[in-house]
């Protein structure tokens, strides 16, 4: 059964990718469907056994590398944080094939679309029930792979293949760094084996390492190194560019990279690794700044983006600076209760907007839409609930872990969690202004857009709308069900798949803060909802005015060109590399010293030599007697002139006998 849930998708992948032209298009959807509907099933089975009733598993299988002193086997690991990402992926990952159905049934490579994505799901897989870090990199990269392959699904589009190559080169400055902190793992610990590295950490506490010529605390370095990593997968400030232009990809695609599967991977290895980074402090304290900083700068970049998808997108990149900010708070369950929560609002969100561009002609500019709500309510409802989770809504999804956060993060006594919980209630204002932005300008602003929109405009099909649906109550219950199991105080869900240094734990002092502490962040969230609505239904006329200002305009272009990030790094980095790439590395050193000394060099040379040197095999006794008499000539100077204090002496007997046997 373990296994089943995991070789069912690449299954399903290797029949449709090979034969998809002969099973057809409803074969391919049923295949890939029902192998997804299967592991889902059979998930939500090992969710009971291993996380309800406490029963983990540990699969060895083959010996997989034997070199040295690194020993491993290919092995699969189920504790209570696999089976709940398990979850996640899986039931999420079939609801977008059951949507994708209908929402992609006029493409006419719909076998190559549900081919990657079973294997995303696949590689995803891995990257969950893997028990080694090298294991785990492997699913690591192959989720980035399967995610260029989906972004750039339409590839005759400029757009698509651009985001696709920005999306693949930025991840890649991560994994770089987590390449490099799975090689520190193995430096220190000689073992990459998650049970080896864990039970290994208090006895290598305070080892130092030397890198880059700097001595350094080892875990914190091993930390830090993981963390850039998670950088790059889970979109944090720096490396967070490549998620809004991810959105180039069809809606299916955003919604599974932003709500299951890719962005998670980071927070995920994050919360695996807390064994480690429970002994760095520093590091810790690192990533709880990095994750608030990412919330804020997202959450305000997101108020003045046009595009329904990239709203939507900066959601996703502020929720996860929550996620990330709360693992570098110690509270490892309640970061990955949050990413199983908004994994439901934020596919509903998603597929939820693919509904409004399927019906309006594919158009995404919220500009060009309004007045939508009485032709769309199903679409309208169902986004409304998936904003009003994001927000934080009490009795939501989303308000029993993104609060708590907040609560941990304020119950903390620290400057650093001070600041991060002010950000981190700032960013749940500009959320709510955002997210009803999103629902004026999209439902019940003066419509904007044709004619002909609207006389073929429909509300979501059946297929479309199951999953919706089911997004929509996951969106409502699902955090009010799992709540005490999760984060509850003496839970005894977790076992030991995570770790906490008792001195870390928070989940205490935060219960009994004052309700007026704990109302801030929902009050702030009320506050920007109705603010979106009072601005952009009683005062457009005023806020026009604003924007045509000279600091409106300075205001508006630098969040809309989100913060000049894009810029920077297209003047300063990517186009000094492009520069070096071809004057230097092309021109100079491919093309000039390679080529000089390679192609039209050296072999040129020795073909003109060999030619002339051929001449003298003219079968005249003379001629070979002159060259015998040249190289015994050659010879004798090298010896008497003492050359022999530079050559080895003994070479000398050699070229006798080469002269001898080469002449003679």
């Amino acid at each position: 059964m373990y296994l089943t849930i995991i070789t069912l998708p690449i299954i399903a992948a290797t029949i449709t990718g090979i034969a998809g032209r002969y099973i057809g298009v409803k074969g391919s959807q049923i295949l890939t469907t029902t192998c997804l509907l299967i592991s889902a099933i059979l998930s939500i089975i090992v969710f009971y056994e291993v996380g309800i009733i406490g029963s983990p598993c540990y699969i060895t299988g083959f010996k997989w590398i034997d070199s040295g002193l690194l020993h491993l086997n290919y092995g699969l690991l189920f504790d209570s944080l696999t089976v709940s990402m398990l979850i996640v992926v899986t039931s999420i990952a079939t609801l977008v094939n059951i949507y994708s159905i209908e929402y992609m049934s006029n493409d006419p490579h719909i076998q190559r679309f549900f081919t990657y994505i079973s294997i995303f799901s696949f590689a995803m897989l891995v990257l969950v029930t893997s028990n080694n870090y090298l294991q785990m990199f492997i699913g690591w990269e192959g989720v980035g792979v399967s995610s260029y392959l989906l972004i750039n699904f339409w590839f005759t589009r400029i757009q698509a293949n651009k985001a696709a190559i920005k999306a693949m080169i930025v991840n890649k400055v991560g994994d770089f760094g987590l390449a490099l902190g799975i090689m520190a793992i193995f430096f220190v610990f000689k073992s990459i084996d998650y049970s080896v590295v864990y039970a290994s950490c208090y006895y290598l506490f305070n080892i130092n390492l030397i890198f880059f010529n700097v001595e350094v605390d080892a875990l914190t370095l091993i930390s830090l190194l993981l963390f850039i990593g998670a950088i790059g997968k889970s979109a944090q400030i720096g490396l967070h560019t490549w998620l809004p232009d991810a959105m180039e990809g069809p809606t299916p695609v955003s919604a599974l990279i932003h709500a299951a599967t890719m962005v998670t991977a980071g927070v995920f290895m994050i919360i695996r690794s807390s064994f480690l980074l429970e002994f760095t402090q520093n590091a810790l304290i690192i990533i709880t700044i990095i994750g608030a900083i990412t919330a804020f700068f997202a959450a305000t970049t997101g108020v003045l983006q046009n595009d329904l998808k990239r709203v939507i997108a900066y959601s996703t990149c502020s929720q996860l600076g929550y996620m990330i900010f709360a693992c570098g708070l110690s509270s490892y369950s309640v970061s990955l209760f949050h990413l199983m929560n908004h994994a439901f609002f934020k596919a509903l969100l998603f597929l939820s907007a693919g509904s409004v561009i399927h019906a309006i002609a594919d158009e995404q500019d919220m500009r060009k839409m309004g007045g939508l709500v009485q032709i769309l309510p199903f679409t309208y409802v169902l986004i409304l609930i998936g904003s009003l989770s994001l927000m934080g809504i009490p009795f939501l999804t989303g308000f029993y872990s993104k609060d708590v956060i907040l609560e941990l993060a304020f119950a903390n006594f620290h400057v650093y969690s001070s600041f991060s919980y002010w950000l981190g209630t700032l960013s749940a204002f500009f959320t709510s202004f955002y997210s009803f932005r999103l629902i004026y300008l999209t439902f019940f602003n003066k419509t904007n857009a044709f004619k002909y929109v609207f006389n073929t405009i429909h509300d979501a099909p059946f297929l479309m709308m199951i999953p919706l649906f089911l997004l929509g109550l996951g969106s409502i219950f699902i955090g009010y069900l799992f709540k005490d199991m999760i984060i509850g105080i003496g839970t005894n869900f977790w076992g030991n798949a995570l770790f906490t240094l008792p001195q870390n734990i928070l989940i205490l002092q935060s219960e009994f803060l004052p309700y007026y502490i704990k109302s801030i962040p929902v009050l702030f969230s009320i506050l920007g909802a109705s603010l979106s609505y009072l601005i952009y239904h009683y005062s457009y006329k005023y806020l026009y005015i604003f924007n045509i200002s000279s600091i409106g305009i300075s205001l508006y272009t630098f969040f809309n060109k989100k913060y000049y990030f894009d810029i920077v790094y297209n003047s300063y980095i990517v186009r000094t590399l492009l520069s070096f790439g071809y004057n230097i590395s092309f021109k100079l050193f491919d093309r000039g010293f390679i080529e000089l000394f390679g192609p039209f060099g050296l072999a040129t040379l020795i073909q003109s030599s060999t030619s002339k040197l051929s001449k003298f095999q003219s079968g005249y006794i003379y001629h070979y007697i002159f060259i015998f008499f040249i190289a015994i000539s050659l010879f004798l100077i090298f010896f008497f002139f003492n050359f022999f204090f530079f050559i080895d002496f003994r070479l000398f007997f050699i070229w006798i006998l080469f002269i001898l046997f080469y002449f003679f």
